[in-house]
């Protein structure tokens, strides 16, 4: 019988767990909108370095409150946003008398694709974002998703199906459990983990110098 070398096993048992950041936030919630270009940057920068992980925090999932019922909180929020990062709002669907300020089914949305295409999920969230703050779109409805899902040619079909599903609805309360559970209260927000700890390195809209100075502190560098 032929002996494998000792040497061969060892770095297979010894690696070790790679550093990951993970971003916790919400496609219907204005900083996290106004924090994607920082994040963008964050992201680049630690691309060969970091593995990335998206949670939905749920920052008003199960919410029955219509966005004209909150028009003024909401658009003292967005103004707020862009002026400090310079994101483009579009204010019409605030007089909707409809359409529900319920983050779930978007936060769904996104853990969906999570699971179809998991290197797209950051680029749909973004989009996301896009549809909702610029276009206007009802992110409750499965439909407002397609022209993403194609121009990221994921599966309309297949997500249709998922979106529908309990597995998902369970699955999305799972994230703001999740996020509960690590003692994140507001969005969006940045925890890193390294070394089998886990770091705050952003909590609330922050800018990417200042997050990458706090990486490299828990990083060592």
């Amino acid at each position: 019988m032929r002996l494998i070398p000792f040497i061969i096993l060892l770095p297979i048992l010894t690696m070790a767990q790679p550093s990951t950041l993970i971003y916790i936030g919400d496609p219907m919630c204005s900083w996290c909108y106004g924090f994607t270009d920082e994040l963008s940057g964050v992201k680049e920068k630690y691309n060969d370095v970091l593995d990335f992980e998206l949670v939905m925090g749920g920052l008003r999932p199960y919410n029955t409150q219509t966005m004209s019922e909150l028009k003024d909180f909401l658009a003292h929020h967005w103004e707020d946003v862009n002026k400090a990062s310079g994101q483009e709002f579009k204010y019409e669907i605030l007089d909707s008398k409809t359409i529900t300020y319920d983050t779930e089914p978007p936060c769904r949305a996104n853990v969906v694709v999570r699971q179809l295409a998991p290197d797209k999920s950051f680029a749909f969230f973004k989009d996301c974002q896009k549809a909702f703050y610029f276009h206007n779109k009802n992110m409750h409805l499965k439909e407002s998703y397609h022209d993403i899902l194609t121009a990221l040619d994921i599966d309309t079909q297949q997500f249709d199906r998922l979106f529908e599903s309990e597995d998902m609805k369970t699955s999305v309360r799972r994230d703001f459990e999740q996020s509960g559970e690590w003692g994140i209260r507001g969005f969006p927000a940045l925890i890193l983990r390294h070394e089998g700890k886990l770091s705050l390195v952003a909590n609330g809209y922050t800018n990417k110098e200042d997050i990458i100075l706090r990486i490299e502190k828990v990083m060592g560098n």
